[in-house]
């Protein structure tokens, strides 16, 4: 209603005479002509979530697949222990590691790209609810052409306006989909911090980029704040999702009234995602560095290599040399050797970390 206001009396400006002349321009009978507060709101939110994700979401979160792409060819080939429970595991290269996050990211953002299309389907001329009075039939159809023109998006009619006007079921589908993307932003976050701890009594696999000093009691601590800052983001998107969720169940006959707290969360879902997603990727992932012979000091001592002769000796003598190793303190290797139980050569070929990581090259 306000809305109407400003842009009345705006228009009275433009036509040189005195605001809140209504005789000459009336906020309800002239500029909300054929709308009602049920429909243009409804639409506004449309249209504010879908150019949003476009301008920049989107953008943001393949500027950041981007980057992980960069590393994961820059270390290709480095190899690293690989960790399942946070145990020891099979060798995996760093390269797949990163190429694993960016992939995820990538089927993240095709699912917001999938559903953010059913917000291009607005139900304005519906008026308040749905049957289009005071409305005339050429309305809807006149005010897509006009969004179409000035966005370059294909807007169109919903398949059922009833539908539309009572549900804002395409808001919260984004919605879910949007916690979907931050989650796997949360688990990239989550392997940032653990791989980068340290630097003397962690993995400190990763080494990122000093943003800020991180301690006002012990000099010299850096801490890993870019992926801090992204799991807050996913924390709050989590909860942004569950209000969106309350609010869509909060539909009642003809209309939801909870349309406002609806856009304000999901709107802010996809602000901080995208804003998000490009301090990760400029101020973290562009200038992160792995420390190659830190990856080869836990990879070597790993007795999960073990794994790796369980074709040449079985599982059990496998699991007798791993067990051997840790207790004594030495690698797998060592006590393969002094076990006369794989020959030299086989030896060679089956602990070979890179083809451990990729055994059908």
């Amino acid at each position: 209603m306000n809305a109407n206001e400003v842009i009345a009396n705006r228009a009275c400006e433009w036509l040189g005479v005195r605001r809140g002349r209504t005789d000459v321009v009336h906020p309800n009978d002239h500029v909300n002509m054929g709308q009602s507060t049920n429909d243009t709101i409804h639409v506004a939110l449309h249209l504010a979530a879908y150019e949003l994700i476009e301008i920049l979401l989107k953008p943001a979160v393949s500027a950041l697949v981007g980057a992980l792409r960069k590393k994961q060819g820059e270390y290709r080939d480095v190899v690293k222990l690989g960790r399942t429970h946070l145990q020891d595991a099979v060798p995996i290269r760093v390269g797949q590691e990163i190429g694993g996050w960016a992939a995820a990211l990538e089927d993240r953002l095709r699912e917001v790209s999938r559903v953010a299309n059913g917000l291009l389907k607005v139900g304005i001329g519906g008026t308040a609810v749905g049957t289009g009075l005071n409305a005339g039939p050429a309305f809807p159809e006149k005010v897509l052409h006009r969004l179409r023109e000035w966005t370059g998006y294909a807007w169109e009619l919903p398949e059922d306006r009833f539908a539309f006007m009572q549900n804002t079921d395409a808001v919260a589908a984004l919605s879910g989909a949007l916690r979907g993307l931050a989650l796997t932003l949360g688990k990239i976050a989550d392997d940032l911090r653990l791989l980068s701890s340290g630097p003397r009594g962690g993995l400190a696999e990763l080494r990122l980029p000093a943003v800020q000093p991180g301690s006002s009691i012990m000099p010299g601590k850096v801490n890993p704040v870019m992926a801090e800052m992204m799991n807050m983001i996913v924390y709050q998107v989590i909860g942004c999702d569950a209000c969106v969720a309350a609010a869509t169940g909060g539909a009642q006959l003809e209309l939801n009234v909870m349309m406002p707290v609806i856009a304000w969360n999901v709107l802010h879902q996809i602000r901080i995602l995208g804003t998000g997603c490009q301090a990760l990727r400029s101020r973290c992932i562009e200038s992160m560095e792995v420390d190659e012979r830190q990856c080869l000091y836990w990879v070597q001592r790993s007795t999960a290599l073990a794994a790796a002769l369980n074709p040449a000796i079985g599982y059990d003598r496998a699991a007798e040399l791993a067990k051997r190793a840790f207790q004594e303190g030495r690698t797998v290797r060592e006590v393969a050797e002094a076990s006369g139980w794989v020959a030299a050569d086989d030896l060679d070929r089956l602990l070979d970390l890179r083809r451990m990581t990729d055994p059908l090259e």
